[in-house]
């Protein structure tokens, strides 16, 4: 690209060149030419006024002033008789129409003439020539021509590096977005392109970074669904086997009804792995008012029957909670996390409390277990411990997302609230 832009910019530069200076050089030899017969005519008149007495009178008296330089000067009778100075024998074609009364000029033999009629008291008395080798007016000529074609390769020069600087200052940016797309392409999402000061690059590059951080951030849900989806469907599927389980060791029991409650824990299932797709693609929407009651209806139904396996107790309190301003998915996905953290870690009756908290919706979960040790962070993810704090740390994340807030807000009995916005 860089041999491009100096190949295009050097030819634009000798066109410019070629037009303006092709018509100088022109310009400049018809000076020179004209120049030179201006010259001749005034030395020929300068002489012709100074020798036309002498040359009425005492023809063969008569002297030439001395010429400058290669002006070589004759007069001539008015019979075409060469009569004294530098010039042929006789009269040639430019004397001989002087010899009619008018001056007159020619190009004969290779050099520029000029031949005036001298008279006195109107009567012909003779005609003085004046001559100079064209090789004057080439040697001029050539030399100014060498001379601008010395600027006008300067000015290559000049722009043969002004076009190198912008050449460098144009492909650099641009090889960067090439680096940089191809480590996009190659799976480097956190690339970003740096300032060039060139407004249509600088756009190119923006567009890129978008697209390298959208591509990234969609990658990052799709390896958090990945990381998180095994954690999130234990518990449906550990529902659904104690369901089964329970059929099968009491086989008096009305197969219509576990068929059924097996299969309200599939739905529960499919529902749970639609919330974490709609989660890790991002299509879930802040500006939802949630209905609490249904949710809270719903968490109700599908927890009370596996802390009912482990005898113990799921209680639902609503004290005139705000609707929130969340995802119905996000809700759901932060309070199953909590409830299976009861599950697990918890002992005793496990107590869901949603409330008023100053204008926003507070839930409370806790139970009655010992609680955490101190210092321990439940959100942190322990990799000694496979699958340990991915569901806090998770549910965490969602509920920022949503413009929330969780945490543990009593260590002992272990109470962990969520804090929401109300629509």
């Amino acid at each position: 690209m860089r041999q491009r832009i100096i190949a295009l910019t050097l030819a634009a530069a000798v066109l410019a060149i070629s037009l303006f200076g092709l018509p100088l050089a022109v310009g400049v030899a018809k000076y020179y030419l004209d120049d030179e017969r201006a010259e001749l005519e005034r030395v020929a008149d300068s002489v012709a006024l100074s020798i036309a007495d002498d040359l009425a009178t005492h023809p063969s008296s008569t002297r030439l002033p001395a010429a400058t330089g290669d002006t070589g000067l004759a007069v001539y009778t008015p019979d075409g008789r060469l009569l004294l100075g530098d010039g042929p024998a006789t009269a040639d074609e430019v004397v001989r129409r002087a010899l009619a009364g008018d001056p007159s000029r020619g190009e004969p033999d290779g050099e520029l003439v000029f031949a005036v009629p001298v008279t006195d008291g109107g009567v012909l008395v003779g005609v003085v020539r004046s001559a100079t080798p064209r090789t004057e007016f080439y040697l001029r000529t050539g030399l100014t021509w060498l001379a601008m074609l010395g600027l006008a390769l300067a000015a290559l020069a000049l722009t043969w590096l002004v076009a190198r600087r912008m050449a460098a200052r144009l492909a650099h940016p641009l090889e960067e977005l090439s680096l940089a797309a191809r480590r996009l392409g190659e799976g480097d999402f956190t690339v970003r392109t740096r300032p060039a000061g060139v407004a249509e690059i600088d756009s190119v590059g923006s567009s890129l970074d978008t697209t390298a951080e959208r591509i990234g951030e969609m990658l990052d849900r799709e390896r958090s669904f990945s990381a998180n989806a095994s954690h999130q469907l234990r518990t449906p599927l550990t529902g659904l086997r104690l369901r089964l389980e329970a059929a099968l060791d009491a086989p008096e029991t009305d197969a219509r009804a576990a068929l059924t409650s097996g299969i309200t824990e599939a739905d529960r299932l499919e529902r749970t792995i639609d919330d974490l797709l709609t989660l890790a693609r991002g299509t879930g929407s802040t500006q939802e008012t949630a209905d609490l009651g249904a949710l809270l209806a719903e968490v109700e139904q599908g927890w009370q029957s596996l802390l009912a396996a482990q005898h113990r107790e799921l209680r639902v309190v609503e004290l005139e909670p705000p609707p929130p301003r969340a995802s119905a998915a996000a809700i759901r996905q932060i309070l199953g996390v909590l409830l299976d953290n009861a599950v697990t870690h918890g002992k005793g009756a496990v107590t869901v409390t949603a409330r008023d908290a100053a204008g926003t919706l507070a839930v409370d979960v806790t139970d009655q277990g010992e609680g955490l040790a101190g210092g321990t962070d439940p959100f942190a993810r322990r990799d000694s411990a496979p699958g340990r704090g991915i569901g806090l740390s998770l549910a965490r994340s969602l509920a920022e997302a949503e413009g929330g807030r969780l945490w543990l807000s009593r260590p002992a009995p272990p109470t962990f609230t969520l804090l929401l916005p109300a629509g």
